[in-house]
């Protein structure tokens, strides 16, 4: 109810922007500039966490942005969510474009159509989404996925990451203190690694610091993989899943979009076409993390060409 009464008072009642706090707006064009203006770069931590993929981000971590992402995340500005989701949609397709993943979302499956990327989004913990009232880097998701469907890339949100355990706060923890917090924390749902064979898989988040949340979710897209070779190498086996749940289910309205990850309806047309080794589970068929993408990163992170 927080989430959809949230909805309806930002449609009727925009009240400042969320980046430099100007009256009577959602975000001002000069903080949309700011937001989507710049060219996207590829992002890299240091020290990298070791299993981060390619990262791309739309813009840097600071002033105008920090504001608007903040606003979406902890104040609840959920109108927001459309032009963060845009800039999120730009990092997408540029992560695409240097691993070439275009061409591998351009083929075509057996009843016709064109695989969608996949953006799966790392999730929030259980008692911050009930806080907050919306898992903020999942309804960013949404919101690019549905930018990059108005762009002619087909594309859908695949809600199939799940925390296994709790987290500490990730605020005040240095890079190697979050790669400890986070080691294991994440996996996949049952039933969502046959969602993750329908396509190209990217990786999202709203902002990266020290990388350790994506590199913990590319982690547990391997192992989901079962032992297969995937764009990090040889993954290992899929860890007992019994103990993982639809968190968000029942939550909040945008949930409701991946509640059926845990099913384990027919699936057609998945690519390639070849099937995964013995001991995968319910995989129909091969997929891989391609790249990842975030709103914004911190600016350090855009200095990648370092020695």
């Amino acid at each position: 109810m927080r989430g959809w009464w949230q909805d309806l008072t930002d449609l009727v009642l925009p009240g400042e922007c969320g980046g430099c706090g100007v009256p009577r707006t959602v975000l001002c064009a000069r903080c949309r500039a700011v937001l989507s203006g710049a060219a996207v770069r590829r992002v890299r931590p240091v020290p990298e966490p070791p299993g981060l993929p390619v990262v791309h981000a739309a813009a840097r971590y600071a002033d105008e942005v920090r504001a608007t992402l903040l606003a979406h995340k902890e104040r609840g500005a959920l109108a927001l969510a459309g032009p963060l989701g845009v800039a999120l949609a730009e990092a997408v397709r540029a992560g695409l474009r240097e691993t070439r993943a275009p061409v591998r979302t351009g083929v075509t499956r057996p009843r016709g159509g064109r695989a969608p990327v996949l953006l799966v989004p790392v999730p929030s913990g259980r008692r911050a989404v009930r806080a907050r009232g919306h898992d903020p880097a999942r309804r960013i998701a949404l919101a690019a996925a549905g930018e990059l469907r108005r762009r002619g890339l087909p594309a859908r949100v695949a809600g199939v990451l799940r925390q296994r355990r709790a987290v500490a706060d990730q605020s005040g923890l240095d890079s190697r203190q979050r790669l400890d917090n986070l080691a294991g924390a994440l996996a996949v749902a049952p039933g969502g690694a046959g969602l993750l064979s329908d396509g190209p898989v990217v990786l999202v988040d709203d902002v990266m610091t020290t990388g350790a949340s994506l590199a913990e979710a590319a982690r547990a897209v391997r192992a989901a993989a079962g032992g297969r070779r995937t764009a990090f190498g040889v993954t290992g086996p899929i860890p007992n899943a019994s103990w993982t749940s639809a968190v968000y289910a029942g939550e909040t309205w945008e949930s409701r979009e991946e509640q059926n990850v845990g099913s384990r309806r027919e699936r057609t047309g998945r690519w390639p076409a070849r099937q995964v080794n013995a001991g995968a589970g319910d995989v129909g068929g091969v997929f891989e993390v391609v790249c990842a993408a975030v709103v914004a990163a911190t600016p350090d992170s855009f200095e990648i060409n370092r020695n």
